[in-house]
């Protein structure tokens, strides 16, 4: 399991769980959690790639990122560091 923290949203954290370079789970700590569960379930089984190209760069509000933005920028880290 990975922790990512979050910066500039609700969320407070991520974490994720990725194997054979597809996302297995993936949890967000507060945010709102009927969209971030949704986040989660949908992006489940999916490749890493595919969901930092669909969530990177979504804001939220006025804000200059969301956390789905955020999910994409932990699973970029990821990526670089394995």
């Amino acid at each position: 399991m990975y922790t990512f923290e979050t910066s500039g949203v609700c969320a407070k954290k991520i974490t994720f769980e990725i194997e054979d370079n597809k996302i297995k789970e993936v949890n967000f700590e507060k945010g709102c959690p009927g969209n971030l569960q949704g986040i989660s379930k949908l992006v489940v089984g999916m490749e890493i790639e595919e969901v930092i190209s669909r969530l990177k760069g979504i804001t939220c509000g006025p804000k200059n990122t969301s956390c789905p933005d955020q999910l994409a920028i932990a699973l970029s880290q990821f990526a670089e560091n394995k």
